[in-house]
């Protein structure tokens, strides 16, 4: 299988055959772009978008690099899910490894962590058909299943058991990661080792959408780091795409969603609200007559009114038409939820901080950012002081 290595953003020169250029284009791989040069045949230019992660496809194996270390990403997306700052050092792993390889080496690290206190059993409630007697008849089932027959006997009970939904996420996680190539030997034997401990496990499969949600308490805080990471491959990876005999499949992440849910986290747990008061959520339409309608990334309501509006931005603007487009998007924010102004978040390198006075009517649109490059310590520090901010703006 040949790689082809890309980096977020970042055009590259490629030679293709026809039947690879042909299974890139019907694997349809978000935000991928392949063009070809004119007059130059095979030879095409390959620029990703803000997904970086790793595709297989056909005999290709495409590699998309983020433009910020992926400890930075990973920690940034573990946070966003789970208001959890990730363990010190559970992502530092050489640049040469892929993403996948570093999330499938932090999993088998984090397991080890979690299972070395054995794992963790729950009680399930089970029902079943008995020879004997086990916790609880259900009399209207026998009555209906047996017809006044009394063996076997219908009965609920409650069992003591591994077989729960943390370790079914676990399991599931570690399965899903195996089927991408991973280059690090020792992430394929951390995953050998996850499927070993939990043979007796269940397995599950998860549709991203679908990937629940688990309560800790000081009985499975101890997995409350392993459960995330599980949480986070399985709502990742299960990117599948094709037409005919094409497939691809791999683990990709939208760095525009990690960066928006992230700050949306990160400000919500410093400004100690509820997702129900500030989130992504509808304002009111634009328009009187209720066609425009709006969703800003940053919604902060409070008994029931709008008090602050923002949005979140981690794209490339090299095209210098985009920032007032962003400015329009955050104009029109404001003006629907019949506030003073508003605030536009960039990730650093992203876009230029300033505040920006609307004329004749008095509109103030502020524009931040947050550098990404710096130790996560320090990035969650940024929002704090952010968060300062936003509560001024929603104090008017």
């Amino acid at each position: 299988m040949r790689g082809i290595n890309l980096r977020e953003y970042k055009s590259r020169e490629e030679t293709l055959s026809r039947d690879e250029y042909n299974s890139l284009i019907e694997a349809r791989i978000p935000d991928l772009s392949v063009v070809p040069i004119a007059g130059q045949p095979d030879i095409y230019v390959l620029t990703p978008g803000s997904t970086v992660g790793a595709v297989e496809v056909a005999d290709l194996s495409v590699l998309i690099t983020p433009k910020i270390g992926i400890a930075q990403v990973l920690s940034m997306a573990c946070y966003a899910m789970g208001a959890f700052k990730p363990q010190e050092g559970l992502f530092d792993y050489p640049e040469k490894f892929a993403l996948p390889d570093v999330l499938a080496l932090a999993l088998g690290k984090a397991a080890r962590q979690a299972f070395g206190r054995g794992l963790y059993h729950g009680y399930v409630t089970q029902e079943e058909a008995l020879l004997t007697v086990r916790g609880r008849i259900m009399f209207t089932e026998q009555i209906r299943r047996r017809f006044g027959t009394p063996l076997p006997v219908e009965v609920r009970y409650d069992e003591f058991t591994d077989d729960i939904p943390h370790n079914h996420l676990v399991k599931a996680a570690a399965r899903r990661l195996s089927r991408i190539r991973l280059r690090s030997k020792d992430a394929r034997v951390g995953l050998g080792w996850i499927g070993a401990m939990l043979d007796n496990v269940s397995l599950v499969e998860y549709a991203p959408r679908s990937v629940p949600e688990v309560t800790f308490n000081r009985l499975n805080e101890h997995y409350r780091t392993v459960v995330g990471l599980a949480r986070l491959i399985l709502q990742h990876t299960a990117f599948e795409s094709g037409r005919g005999e094409v497939r691809a499949s791999g683990f990709l992440m939208d760095m525009n969603v990690v960066f928006q849910e992230f700050v949306t986290t990160a400000l919500r747990e410093n400004l100690g609200l509820t997702q129900r008061e500030f989130g992504e959520w509808s304002i009111d339409s634009l328009d009187t007559g209720n066609r425009v309608h709006l969703r800003p990334d940053l919604t902060w309501r409070r008994n029931g009114r709008c008090v602050f509006v923002g949005d979140a931005k981690y794209k490339d603007i090299s095209d210098r038409r985009m920032p007032n487009a962003d400015i329009y998007q955050l104009l029109a924010y404001s003006t629907a939820a019949d506030l003073p102004g508003g605030l536009l978040i960039y990730a650093k390198g992203e876009g230029r901080p300033g505040t920006y006075h609307v004329r004749h009517s008095g509109t103030r649109l502020e524009v931040v950012a947050i550098d990404l490059d710096v130790p996560f310590d320090d990035v969650l520090a940024q929002v704090r002081d952010l968060a300062g901010r936003v509560k001024q703006m929603a104090q008017g």
